[in-house]
């Protein structure tokens, strides 16, 4: 029996005020092609501030029914009309703009942030349905962001060696976020060719099969390029590029503080102890948790990643994050200052293996 809606449910309709942020900056234009990266960066962390200095986090930390409303999956699909739609929109208004300007520049971040929220991010959760439909949209909300291929390492690889040394995404103690990008970005890519592979090998498949997933992402990701190039020229394929490369950081900056310091133990059969809702960062804080839709209850997603996100829940004896994700990654761009906030609150067991490893 389908449960019914409730008005709180309504509250995922808050994850669209990023992409209307973006409208009625290129709308207005000049200062506001900057509302976007405004918004998240100061508004989101400022209202998330007052929420927890009024401690209302405690009071929605519950989870709803098992049942599912078709409402919460129109939710996400809506997110398809506008990433792309907001990408239209900005290259469009980009024709008459200098490149080499504040507004063109605004206007890349303000882009780029829309593609990790409600691109990258709603991909992620419909990439880990069972529904072949879901995840093909999934896919699709991933093009824009260029990175295709994290559906092969994020579902087969991450999920599986979280918070071990074989996982490019999870940040090693005292791990800087800059060296990071580096490491993950090549790391994840790295890790779906070998899964790739070892697919196409295990059913005794070419390279050049049908059923080479990344080889098919390869020729998606260099026709919407080209299409991009063809319709709007050498101005709209360096949008379309910038935007993504800054999806793209912003993204594995995500996957920095889901995971940093934390890891699993290596027991005496050589295999590493189960995930367990330990091994990721929890953070309730309310405003970033809608509208990131739940992303932020990292711990019990790796706990049973097909959960749906509305029924995602807050692990109280999970590692918990002092701040929400928008404020958590403006602090992880000054080093000095995540460590110090960050490193006491490792487990004891774990950071021992930290420094164990690093040694």
């Amino acid at each position: 029996m389908q449960k019914k809606i409730h008005f709180r449910d309504l509250k995922y309709l808050m994850a669209y005020s990023i992409p209307l942020s973006a409208i009625i900056g290129l709308t207005i234009e000049g200062f506001f092609y900057f509302l976007t990266p405004i918004y998240i960066f100061i508004g989101i962390p400022v209202v998330e501030a007052i929420l927890t200095f009024l401690k209302l986090d405690d009071k929605f930390k519950g989870r709803s029914s098992k049942e599912i409303h078709w409402i919460f999956n129109c939710m996400l699909y809506l997110n398809i009309f506008l990433v792309y739609g907001v990408l239209t929109y900005a290259l469009i208004k980009s024709i008459s703009i200098n490149m080499i300007s504040l507004d063109f520049l605004g206007i890349l971040f303000t882009v780029g942030l829309v593609i990790v929220s409600n691109g990258i991010n709603v991909a992620h959760e419909l990439c880990h349905r069972s529904n072949s439909f879901e995840k093909f949209l999934g896919k699709f909300l991933l093009i824009p962001s260029l990175y295709m291929h994290f559906y092969l390492e994020h579902n087969f690889g991450h999920h599986l060696n979280v918070a071990t040394a074989d996982d490019p995404v999870t940040a090693r103690y005292n791990e800087p976020l800059y060296s990071f990008w580096i490491s993950a970005v090549f790391g994840e890519l790295n890790g779906a060719i070998k899964i790739q592979r070892k697919r196409l090998k295990n059913n005794n498949l070419s390279f050049f099969s049908l059923q080479n997933d990344m080889l098919w992402y390869g020729i998606i990701q260099f026709l919407f390029l080209l299409s991009g190039f063809i319709i709007f020229g050498l101005k709209g394929l360096i949008l379309i590029t910038v935007s993504a490369i800054i999806a793209i950081l912003m993204f594995e900056s995500v996957n920095y503080i889901e995971h940093y310091g934390l890891l699993r133990k290596k027991l005496e059969s050589g295999r590493y102890e189960r995930v367990q809702e330990k091994h990721s960062w929890n953070s309730n804080h309310i405003l970033g948790r809608i509208v990131l839709y739940e992303l932020t209850r990292h711990s019990d997603h790796h706990r049973s990643s097909t959960i749906e996100y509305q029924n995602l829940k807050s692990i109280d004896k999970s590692p918990q994050l002092p701040f929400g994700y928008p404020t958590s990654i403006l602090i992880s761009f000054i080093p000095v200052l995540w460590f110090k906030i960050m490193n006491p609150r490792i487990p004891r067991e774990m950071m021992s293996l930290a420094v164990k490893s690093n040694s």
